[in-house]
């Protein structure tokens, strides 16, 4: 899997669907706005008073789908990981470079960052003239 490619794919869009489980199993998906890093990390937004968060504190296991435009989709599963300090700092740059608006969020009550990190990533081209599935595991 060309990593690159990968990272533009995830570049060219803006939003994506989080799902997370409950240690007890229960599933929770959300679509969300996301930003990436060329070694394939994605970084989002979210707020304390969300029903995400608390699950993601608790069991930070993860999964997304992205893209559902073309017929070019991205399947990853990682542990995401709340932001603070230096490292909160490196990556709202990144994600702000793709949400300008973030700034403004920011002073949003409980609104904190996390940093999803890979473990699995599958690239699906189902396009006629592709036709291919590739997968890592990290």
């Amino acid at each position: 899997m060309n990593a690159e490619e990968v990272y533009r794919f995830l570049e060219s869009e803006r939003l994506g669907v989080l799902s997370t489980a409950r240690p007890d199993g229960r599933p929770e998906a959300a679509l969300m706005g996301f930003a990436a890093t060329p070694e394939l990390e994605i970084i989002f937004d979210t707020v304390k008073s969300s029903r995400k968060y608390p699950i993601l504190k608790e069991n930070p296991r993860v999964a997304w789908v992205i893209g559902c435009a073309t017929e070019i989709t991205v399947q990853y599963e990682g542990e995401a990981e709340e932001l603070e300090d230096e490292e909160l700092a490196k990556y709202k740059k990144i994600y702000f470079r793709k949400f300008t608006d973030g700034p403004a969020r920011e002073s949003w009550p409980g609104i904190t960052y996390f940093v999803t990190r890979p473990k699995w990533v599958r690239y699906c081209d189902y396009s006629p003239a592709a036709r291919r599935i590739e997968e890592q595991e990290f």
